[in-house]
């Protein structure tokens, strides 16, 4: 459990993980669809997976192992996704919109 934790940790939140922020963000900063994004999204799981496969000799196919990469890819991804799309309402149309957090902005009165 100790190992499988830490490599969870390392491979899928640190590694995995910074590279879905950075996708999210690519998807917003290219006018993409969200839609697209989950989908790539379950791609770069199946990377992840396979590098716990592949270094630290996990089961390659498990459901639950897949599972957990996945929901935590596609929610990193999406947060990325959110900040840079925040950043650019904000900072595209100025005259429309104002910054009301990092991942939020609302219309100007």
């Amino acid at each position: 459990m100790e190992k499988t934790l830490w490599v969870y940790v390392l491979l899928t939140l640190l590694f995995g993980g910074g590279a879905a922020i950075l996708m999210g963000r690519s998807f917003a900063q290219n006018w993409r669809s969200v839609w697209l994004l989950v989908i790539a999204s379950l791609g770069l799981a199946l990377g992840v997976r396979f590098l716990h496969f592949a270094l630290f000799e996990e089961q390659l196919l498990t459901t639950l192992g897949y599972a957990a990469d996945a929901v935590t890819i596609i929610v990193l991804a999406l947060f990325g996704f959110r900040w840079k799309r925040a950043q650019q309402m904000t900072t595209q149309y100025y005259w429309l919109y104002e910054r009301t957090g990092p991942l939020t902005w609302r219309s100007k009165s």
